[in-house]
């Protein structure tokens, strides 16, 4: 079973108690970590407070290895953890899908994302133009496709 966990947007204490609940009964446990970031939370306090050994998941491994964790949930529990909520990018929802090609079931777990926080600002959702995603860059990689999107909200 393939679980699809929000961890919320501030720290480790974030995650619902179904979340924590999930992940601590899981055999492995990977966290995405480039489409986001957790604020105030290290790895090692993340693997504390859940009580597992965490495996980061980089773009890579999620976009083109994703056997690594999807060939474990075949006959194990495994957590993907994502920061904010599991469905707030379509990466996630190309893990499930990918999920479903190889035949495992899996949960989605949600939480509090960007797009629900920005409520705060006392603006509606509804106000705001298209989603724009900015990647974290790397040394050798720099996209700009985010930068019409941004210039047609203004």
């Amino acid at each position: 079973m393939l679980y699809l966990i929000g961890l919320g947007l501030g720290d480790v204490a974030d995650i619902t108690v179904k979340g924590l609940e999930t992940v601590r009964k899981c055999d492995k446990v990977f966290l995405e970590a480039y489409t986001s970031l957790l604020l105030n939370s290290e790895l090692d306090t993340l693997e504390k407070y859940y009580d597992k050994e965490i495996t980061i998941a980089d773009r890579e491994m999620v976009e083109s290895q994703s056997e690594l964790i999807l060939d474990p949930a075949l006959t194990q529990d495994v957590a993907f953890l994502v920061v904010g909520d599991p469905l707030g990018a379509t990466t996630h929802t190309d893990i499930i899908l990918r999920a479903i090609e190889k035949g495992i079931n899996y949960r989605v777990i949600h939480n509090a994302s960007i797009m629900n926080a920005v409520a705060s600002t006392g603006l509606q959702l509804y106000n705001f133009g298209d989603t724009v995603s900015i990647c974290f860059w790397k040394d050798n990689w720099r996209p700009t496709s985010f930068v019409d999107k941004i210039m047609k909200n203004l």
